[in-house]
């Protein structure tokens, strides 16, 4: 033949492998294994004969899976939802193996020794048997790879979320402790109902019954308060995560470079610190909390069925199913709609911020009914996400409670055959139907809280996207020099933002700035002067060349240092909703004393009218500096940065907002105080009068460098920045 594949198998389908070995496993393991044990091991050990047997079928049936995955691998890939199946088959080929062997253990412990020798060995080959394996197997390990989903990839948060718990996850073994025991604790009232069924028929006598009643009553008290003790540890586990975890993920996100700000909306943001980690805490706290509850209690509800009966058991066990399919597919739709949910809110909340901090500006543009509006549309969004996520629980609940009721007719019927043919006594029937309630509506709980704990891991990934984010701008520097002059060197600095970064916005600066002189860096809007001073104060990293402090890089100065060193002022300042004093004295460490607050706003013509002001430096400065007007804002940024001493100052735009009084200080401050010697100035300001005494000028002009000396020599150059004086003078005031 031509062709290349000759002598090669041909791959089948992962379906088919699936079917041989159901097969394999009907055909040949369930008829030859119990025959040839009996043969190889001593009728006298009967419980090790069969799990020999169920050993050997495990690893059988295992060993299959793996040829079959192996077989498939070059035709379907990782892919493949039929190995997927397979995949997930795994533990029920455990179950298949381990089933039998620990029924037979466990009826024997039950018997004291009693086991049904080659009986009970050759049970697991019957028809109905091998059947009814398979009804309880595949339930049973749908519900393992359900709950071990928690914990594999993408359940890694889950994981993260009690990795949160940090030295407090020593508590949570006390916590299991204290609910294994008061689970059992729970076990005692139908425990006891049942026996006192039967005694009642028997007409037991009536001083046994006062002793069940008040050992049941002992036991049932205890648990309480075992159960009220392991809360009350959990609740004050959760609550201190709570707070460490909001501050953590709230200094991870002070952490990040400033670029980062300026691509996510406030309210986004706002949204993850405060909402998202909330809802991952309050799911620490309630919902993985009842998980747990519910999963010790049905595990000890289990372990009691199967004592009482097992045919009863395996019923139960086959309409779990109906329990997990359903609820999981539900779960993931609670996700999905969670995290929709919470990007809708945090732009609804952004809409919000936006009107509410510029109010002014919708009153004057009359468009509060447009803002209105816009708000209004968002949470229409958000009504139809939780409609689908109100229509999703209806489904949940309704399923659970019609199978729930089909469980309890049929679990009455056969018990009652049972009973009729004596193989179970009235009591133990009465025993089981509330343990079989109990065990449904733990199922029925846990199946509930799943989704909820889903909910949280849609928060949570967000929540933890910001502590794993590593921020872009380099790690704090080491240099903290006791003396430092002020000398700054722009050495061939380009400069394009991330975003855009085929857009250069500085290219190839280079100047000084003296200490004792004043730098006036002017020129057309978007020129990049700002960019300048934020390159200046480290907030931005050049793409290309540095900039230098005392000969040494920026980014090498510690954190706090350097922007003690550095200080500016902008055109439009940030304050806080503190008091005038705390806003002047914002970022020190040591709090200064009101004489040198005072000093700091004396020279920067704040002091005369924060002293008119009605707590005068106790007063509230209001949301963003909003009981001051612009001025009085640039005013006390400018004091903000003269308490701090610096050894380099920038104004950029500064003054745009300031009164004539206020100007001519600010002027008197750089160019006649008698501490101006100690510092180096960088000046941009579009008011020429504060300019023209600058010791150096440089014209900037798309991102380059175009004119630069003194004033004097710039305007006999008869250049751009002549013409723009010129201009300047020509407007209109």
């Amino acid at each position: 033949m031509a062709g290349g594949g000759a002598g090669v198998p041909r791959p089948f389908p992962a379906w088919v492998g699936a079917a041989l070995l159901l097969l394999a496993d009907w055909a040949l393991l369930r008829p030859a294994l119990p025959g040839m044990f009996s043969r190889l091991m001593p009728a006298a050990a009967p419980l090790l004969q069969i799990w020999a047997v169920g050993l050997s079928r495990w690893a059988t049936l295992w060993l299959g899976v793996h040829g079959v995955l192996r077989a498939t691998a070059p035709r379907e890939g990782a892919g493949s939802a039929a190995r997927g199946w397979l995949v997930a088959a795994q533990p029920v080929a455990a179950a298949l193996g381990l089933a039998l062997p620990g029924l037979a253990s466990f009826r024997e412990l039950r018997s004291w020794g009693a086991l049904g020798g080659a009986r009970a060995l050759h049970w697991g080959s019957r028809s109905d048997a091998f059947l009814l394996g398979y009804a309880a197997a595949l339930p049973a390990a749908a519900l393992w790879h359900k709950l071990g989903s928690l914990w594999a990839p993408p359940g890694v948060a889950a994981r993260r979320l009690l990795g949160c718990l940090g030295s407090e996850i020593r508590r949570v073994a006390l916590v299991l402790a204290l609910l294994v025991l008061s689970c059992l604790g729970e076990m005692a009232i139908p425990f006891f109902t049942g026996r006192l069924t039967d005694w009642v028929q028997q007409d037991k006598t009536t001083s046994a019954f006062t002793r069940n009643i008040t050992l049941m009553s002992v036991l049932t008290i205890a648990s309480a308060v075992l159960e009220f003790v392991g809360d009350g540890i959990y609740n004050r586990t959760t609550g201190r995560v709570h707070s460490h975890l909001q501050g953590e993920v709230f200094r991870a996100v002070l952490r990040q470079e400033t670029e980062f700000f300026a691509q996510n909306q406030t309210g986004a943001i706002t949204s993850r610190v405060t909402d998202n980690t909330s809802n991952v805490c309050e799911s620490l706290s309630k919902n993985l909390s009842l998980l747990m509850w519910y999963l010790v209690r049905g595990l000890c509800l289990l372990g009691f069925m199967l004592w009482g009966s097992l045919s009863l058991t395996i019923v139960t066990l086959a309409f779990l199913p109906v329990l997990i399919l359903l609820p999981a597919k539900i779960g993931e739709l609670y996700k999905s709609v969670e995290v929709q949910k919470r990007k809708v809110l945090a732009e609804a909340s952004q809409v919000a911020i936006e009107a509410l901090s510029a109010m002014p500006t919708v009153r004057s543009f009359a468009n509060e009914e447009g803002e209105a509006q816009k708000f209004r549309n968002k949470l229409e969004e958000l009504k139809t996400l939780s409609q689908r996520e109100a229509l999703g629980l209806v489904a949940n609940v309704w399923t659970t409670s019609i199978s729930g009721m089909l469980l309890k007719v049929g679990i009455l019927y056969l018990g009652g055959k049972l009973v009729t043919r004596g193989a179970l006594s009235s009591g133990s029937l009465v025993t089981f139907v509330l343990y079989q309630i109990q065990f449904t509506t733990a199922v029925g709980a846990l199946l509930t809280d799943y989704p909820e704990v889903q909910k949280a891991v849609g928060s949570s990934e967000e929540v933890f996207e910001y502590l794993d984010r590593t921020p872009r701008c380099l790690p704090s520097g080491l240099l903290s020099p006791l003396n430092i002059q002020g000398l700054v060197q722009f050495q061939d600095v380009s400069f394009a933002y991330s975003s855009c970064p085929d857009v250069p916005v500085l290219q190839g600066l280079t100047f000084t700035l003296r200490p004792g002189e004043v730098t006036a860096l002017v020129g057309p809007n978007g020129s990049g002067k700002s960019t300048v001073a934020a390159l200046l104060q480290n907030l931005y990293q050049p793409t290309r060349g540095q900039v230098l402090l005392d000969g040494e890089p920026i980014s090498e100065y510690e954190h706090r240092y350097l922007h003690r060193q550095v200080a500016a002022v902008g055109q439009e300042p940030q304050l806080f909703g503190r008091s005038v004093r705390e806003n002047i004295a914002y970022g020190l460490i040591e709090k200064p004393p009101l004489e040198e607050i005072m000093a700091a706003a004396l020279e920067s013509g704040a002091h005369h009218f924060i002293c008119r002001l009605p707590q005068g430096y106790d007063t509230e400065a209001g949301e963003e500096g909003s009981q001051l007007s612009g001025g009085q804002r640039q005013a006390v940024a400018v004091a903000r940065a003269l308490i701090r001493k610096p050894c380099v100052l920038i104004l950029d735009d500064a003054t745009s907002a300031l009164d004539a009084d206020s100007r001519l200080r600010v002027q008197q401050l750089l160019y006649t105080s008698p501490t101006r010697h100690s510092r180096s100035v960088l000046l941009i300001t579009q008011h020429l009068s504060l300019v023209e005494q600058a010791d150096h000028i440089l014209f900037l002009k798309g991102g380059a460098i175009c004119e630069q000396g003194t004033h004097q020599q710039l305007m006999e150059k008869r250049g751009l920045y002549r013409a723009m004086v010129e201009a300047s003078a020509a407007a209109p005031e």
